[in-house]
């Protein structure tokens, strides 16, 4: 099945792989998390995790030239980068308020 592969191809395969393992720890780790919070908890390592997983999957996407792919993943990198900003604001404003209480 691989014995065919060009290095090019080799690589990538090793990209796709590593961008769907990345992808799958962010269920992994939102999991642990809620089961040791003993509720549902989106820990921000799902959001990295996301991020990380979906731009190495948008590249294999992409190499691929699969546009079903590159529209989902690239759909997804907005909204995971998205979050992480909303997150790092309302963590930033909190600080502010913390170091200028009213």
């Amino acid at each position: 099945m691989f014995k065919n592969l060009s290095v090019e191809e080799a690589i990538m395969l090793i990209v796709g792989f590593t961008g769907q393992a990345l992808f799958t720890m962010r269920f992994l780790v939102q999991w642990l998390k809620s089961e040791i919070s003993r509720k549902s908890v989106i820990p921000i390592a799902f959001w990295y995790f996301s991020l990380a997983g979906g731009a190495t999957l948008f590249v294999y996407a992409f190499w691929r030239q699969d546009p079903v792919f590159i529209l989902g993943q690239g759909t997804g990198l907005f909204i995971y980068a998205r979050n992480l900003w909303l997150i790092h604001r309302e963590r930033r404003e909190q600080s502010e308020q913390q170091a200028h209480p009213s």
